[in-house]
């Protein structure tokens, strides 16, 4: 059987996150949505995802597939539902299609009988159709993925150097080092992943997960539930944060209630604002509905999608949307909606042109040995193009 993630309404709901990947590929807890669903399944997982992404996120079609809403976080009973689902058969909850199982390789998923003649769920579902659901589900998927990562394993030891409160909850990979930091998993557990690193000084509150090859920088203070990615650097004050991978946030700064890309990097001394002064509920931008939008949320900081970068000192407002690869950077509050492909800041915004952006990409990704693609070139050109309308406002 073929394992295939789909994506449906939600995947625009999470741009700009998503410009450059499928809802799947989002990293919520320890592990990214795909990743849950092979673990859980014991299969390797395709995407069926917009046109533009599917040259690099390809579609794998079996005798048999099992088709799963890519946005839809696993738990016991979604996965029972999903796996006694015969051929033919699909679940729904309300209008939402959660899965299909078929032999098909036809997969019309606006086709209304699939939801018309669909079982009905009727259990909870944890559902990422929101870029804020990332921080606000972040929690309870680090407790999740680290039952299922540590299950049956032991841990490696930490440093007697180490002050540590309930050890029980601690998981230590291979190649991990890190000496007279602080680590409290009271509140939740803490996974510290494989070659990583927590520099001195630093005080650690679960729920937290570091990837693997990351660093806590000197003397950092983070809040659970926080997670920061494989092959990321952070320091300074982080709270309820998720750094997708690859990003740097590695000097003195507030990060809260944010989620950040891949390939990104913070200036030193950057601050969010997660809280309105006047207590009220943050919006921020949604691109579906081309307006800000209510979140629901008291405290909601940052989102910013993949290859952005900005300056030192920069302070982010409450509720900001960065888009991809935009440079933010000079004094004041820049706006709380920055296009794809801008450059600049309070003062004045240019368009980042996009041979410039390729630039700084190959530079920035070949620091990890990482080759920018042909398949990535076009997919930053159908984004650059796709979001023009965003940078109207640019002479």
């Amino acid at each position: 059987m073929g394992l295939i993630l789909f994506d449906n309404r939600c995947w625009e709901n999470l741009l700009p996150l998503t410009f450059t990947k499928p809802a799947a590929e989002l990293r919520v807890g320890i592990l990214r949505i795909r990743e849950k669903w092979e673990k859980r399944l014991a299969m390797k997982a395709s995407f069926l995802t917009h046109d533009y992404l599917q040259t690099k996120f390809t579609t794998s079609i079996a005798d048999h597939n099992l088709l799963v809403n890519g946005a839809l976080l696993p738990n016991d009973k979604l996965v029972a539902a999903i796996t006694s689902l015969k051929s033919g058969q699909s679940l729904k909850q309300n209008d939402r299609l959660l899965a299909v199982n078929t032999t098909s390789g036809n997969f019309d998923l606006n086709n209304k009988a699939l939801l018309k003649n669909a079982i009905e769920y009727s259990e909870d579902i944890s559902l990422i159709d929101a870029p804020w659901k990332i921080f606000t589900l972040n929690g309870q998927e680090i407790s999740t993925d680290f039952e299922i990562l540590t299950k049956d394993r032991k841990s490696l030891p930490l440093s007697e150097s180490v002050q540590v409160l309930h050890r029980e909850n601690i998981f230590v990979e291979e190649g991990f080092t890190g000496e007279y930091f602080t680590v409290n998993a009271t509140n939740g557990p803490v996974y510290l992943g494989k070659n990583s690193e927590i520099m001195e000084g630093s005080v650690i509150r679960g729920p937290f997960s570091l990837g693997e090859q990351s660093t806590i920088k000197l003397s950092a203070k983070i809040y659970g539930p926080t997670t920061i990615g494989p092959y990321c650097k952070a320091g300074g004050e982080i709270n309820n944060a998720v750094l997708q991978a690859y990003s740097n946030k590695g000097h003195d700064g507030f990060l809260g209630n944010s989620v950040v890309g891949e390939w990104c990097n913070f200036g030193a001394d950057t601050n969010n604002s997660n809280l309105k002064n006047n207590y009220s509920e943050v919006k921020t931008w949604n691109y579906p509905a081309n307006r800000f939008s209510k979140t629901g949320l008291q405290f909601c900081g940052l989102i910013m999608g993949d290859h952005s970068k900005c300056g030192i000192n920069t302070m982010f407002n409450t509720g900001t949307v960065v888009g991809v690869s935009a440079n933010i950077f000079g004094a004041g509050f820049p706006r709380n909606f920055i296009p794809s492909f801008t450059w600049g800041g309070p003062q004045g915004m240019s368009v980042y042109k996009i041979e410039k952006a390729f630039e700084t990409m190959e530079l920035v990704m070949g620091r990890r040995d990482i080759s920018l693609t042909d398949i990535d070139r076009d997919m930053y050109r159908h984004i650059f193009m796709d979001t023009e309308k965003y940078r109207k406002f640019i002479t």
